[in-house]
């Protein structure tokens, strides 16, 4: 099993966050009075929910008890609970549904975004933001490190499959929606060269492919992988590298 990492996914926690106020800068909710950030993390994202709606009821919910516990330190008044979105429903009657980079994780994630939308009540809204990276360099790369390695076959399989279209969410949510908003957004983050990308990727999507690997093949791994960064992403003048980062966003209205 692949432990998250809270202090990892934390070393970017401000370019992070960004795809999460910009999700929710498009919620069409004045008010709320029960809130469920599905996928908190370490609770920056339910931060900023708490903000935007101070008297709401927000529940954060995360599958793991690193990323909760993490949570409840930062949000103690707050409650969290530990949660499979794939089999998971509401207990209350929402007014918001609310998960950034999240559901890239959760299969069929197509049929469960349906399910959870079909149960909003009128009015209610479901907030979604997904990395739609799968195929940048940056992922492309994490399979390519393995090849003709000792180790390849143990990474077989690992990587996260390809991102449903727009069009495959617009047919599945839209017929139960007043309205629905699907867009991207590609973000450019500046790190500190390819070593500041291994780090942020060790905190999300690298996780699976090290968790298959014991510590020698993990070391060997990191050092084919950051060298093909290299080659990927070359510096800027300033020695700075741009990371580029596609997102998809939908918001749908009941």
């Amino acid at each position: 099993m692949s432990i998250w990492s809270p202090d990892q996914y934390l070393k970017f926690a401000d370019e992070r966050t960004r795809a999460a106020r910009d999700l929710l800068a498009q919620v069409p909710l004045k008010e709320a009075k029960i809130i469920y950030d599905l996928g908190c993390g370490p609770g920056n994202s339910t931060e900023l929910l708490l903000k935007a709606y101070p008297s709401a009821k927000i529940i954060g919910l995360d599958n793991s008890p690193e990323m909760l516990k993490q949570a409840r330190t930062l949000l103690p008044s707050l409650q969290f609970e530990e949660a499979d979105l794939q089999t998971w429903k509401p207990t209350e009657d929402s007014d918001l549904l609310f998960s950034n980079a999240t559901f890239q994780w959760v299969p069929d994630q197509v049929s469960v975004l349906q399910r959870l939308l079909k149960g909003l009540k009128t009015g209610g809204v479901l907030a979604v933001q997904m990395p739609d990276n799968r195929r940048e360099p940056s992922h492309v790369a994490m399979e390519d490190a393995a090849r003709n390695t000792s180790y390849a076959s143990k990474l077989l399989g690992v990587a996260r499959g390809d991102m449903p279209s727009p069009s495959d969410y617009y047919a599945a949510l839209k017929p139960h929606c007043s309205r629905l908003d699907i867009w991207h957004t590609i973000y450019n983050h500046p790190l500190k060269g390819a070593a500041a990308m291994v780090e942020w990727v060790k905190g999300t999507g690298l996780r699976p492919f090290l968790a298959q690997l014991n510590a020698a093949e993990q070391g060997d791994y990191l050092d084919r992988y950051e060298a093909l960064l290299a080659k990927a992403y070359p510096a800027m003048a300033d020695g700075m590298v741009l990371l580029r980062f596609p997102r998809l966003f939908l918001v749908a209205t009941k």
